[in-house]
């Protein structure tokens, strides 16, 4: 016999009777395959893009990203603030409230996100130039970025609904969300770079018309009666009360992404000024894969803060800390597979992106340097996730920004002068900022479930 559909209100009474386990592998499971179909988005351009225009592009790639981040950062921050908020909301029983929360959300980033499209338009050259674009890199990004900043908007809608989406227990709609848009960005990224010829800026729209096919997906999930969170039109003009706090517990996504932002300025002129394009675009490549393998587990703390939200907010602290025992050590395994498949396949992975043999050559080293501390990088993004889900923004922004703004780059301007080459001394901070930032994590999250016993019934 066919089991019978949830309906909304069932899927998300789940998140408090349904044994932990299966819970996260429900949530988590489309969330990873989400998150890794997300990061197809600039796994699949840059690899067409360094095949079939260069070298040179590949560095302008490398100099775009952290500028394209930002507007994943402005819809992080709406929608893990708003998520984290709705799952204790709905978990408290709270849930005309919840859907208020979201209808103001869905104004929210699309303000901010329209924001920051038209301003990085208007200072294009001056925003490529301060993240180390040359004058032989510049007309490559230029072409990128202007085209990518034109979805802007619907970019940051999408990801911020996804996350609410998952908030309420359904993983699955964010999920094929995510494969609406990576899959229509692959399938026209060769047409538009080889068969049309359009290059680097082929590139760029395919990414666009993607993510405004996932922003169709989504927003008819919200607007056709089939989501749990009920909310009406007049919902869509936010209080700001509410609006800062959502912005509030959001900030660390925000501090942790925009903060990567920031060091990309460091990183990128700091390698301009001791190597040059070639080693920018190396960065470039590597970042993409090693971004591509996190990515599960961002999808994993996806899957873990409503998890973790409504169960505390509920009150049922076992259930909590069961679920971060299991995510920890998931993580854990997850990450240390990757570092080892890094280690021992580097010149396969780079010419995948390249057929330039001296990238290949040059690459294989600093890949293997980069990924030297990826095994304690899963327990860094559960601990950062956790705080989130638990509404104490305060703690999750300190372990967001540690790493890049407080660790990274101070070793990124001091190892250089110590370690010779300077090159190498400038792929060695990152491995060290890791390790680093792994140490505060721990202090905080063992002193975090010491606490959650003594609120144990």
């Amino acid at each position: 016999m066919k089991k019978a559909k949830l309906n909304a209100a069932e899927r998300t009474a789940l998140l408090g009777t349904q044994p932990i386990g299966r819970l996260l592998i429900r949530l988590s499971g489309p969330a990873i395959t989400g998150m890794l179909v997300q990061s197809m988005y600039n796994l699949v351009d840059t690899i067409f893009v360094g095949k079939g225009v260069g070298t040179l592009a590949l560095a302008a790639l490398a100099v775009c990203f952290p500028i394209q981040i930002l507007l994943l950062a402005v819809g992080k921050t709406v929608g893990i603030g708003a998520a984290s908020i709705i799952s204790r909301m709905l978990g408290a029983g709270r849930e005309k409230e919840a859907g208020r929360i979201a209808g103001g959300s869905f104004f929210l980033v699309a303000f901010l996100g329209f924001f920051i499209s038209i301003s990085g338009l208007l200072f294009l050259d001056p925003l490529l130039k301060l993240f180390g674009a040359s004058s032989s890199i510049l007309p490559y990004a230029r072409d990128y970025l202007s085209i990518v900043f034109l979805g802007g908007t619907f970019f940051t809608v999408t990801v911020c609904s996804n996350n609410i989406a998952r908030s309420e227990g359904n993983a699955r709609v964010a999920m094929i969300s995510m494969f609406v848009g990576a899959g229509i960005n692959i399938i026209l990224d060769p047409i538009f770079i080889f068969a049309l010829n359009m290059g680097i800026k082929g590139a760029a729209i395919a990414t666009v018309i993607g993510q405004l096919s996932a922003f169709a997906w989504i927003t008819r999930y919200f607007f056709t009666g089939r989501s749990h969170l009920k909310f009406d039109w007049k919902h869509l003009v936010p209080k700001w009360s509410q609006s800062l706090k959502v912005l509030q517990i959001g900030s660390p996504s925000f501090a942790r992404i925009t903060g990567a932002s920031l060091m990309a300025i460091v990183v990128n002129n700091t390698i301009m000024h001791y190597g040059h394009e070639m080693h920018l675009a190396i960065l470039g490549v590597t970042n993409r894969m090693m971004i591509f393998a996190y990515m599960p587990l961002f999808g994993l703390v996806q899957g873990l803060q409503p998890v973790v939200g409504y169960n505390y907010g509920a009150g049922s602290i076992e259930r909590v800390k069961k679920a971060l025992k299991y995510a920890v050590t998931f993580a854990t395994v997850l990450s240390g597979a990757y570092w080892l498949l890094f280690e021992l396949t580097p010149c396969f992975i780079l010419g995948l992106f390249s057929n330039d043999e001296d990238l290949i050559s040059s690459g294989a080293g600093i890949l293997r340097i980069l990924v030297l501390m990826m095994p304690v990088v899963g327990f860094q993004v559960i601990g950062a996730g956790t705080f989130q889900a638990l509404g104490k923004a305060g703690i999750a922004f300190v372990l967001s920004v540690s790493r890049q703004i407080f660790i990274l780059i101070p070793l990124m301007l001091l190892l250089p002068h110590v370690i010779s080459p300077p090159l190498t001394g400038v792929w060695a901070a990152f491995p060290s900022a890791d390790l680093l930032a792994t140490c505060v994590t721990v202090v905080f999250f063992i002193r975090e479930i010491r606490n959650m016993k003594s609120l144990a019934p």
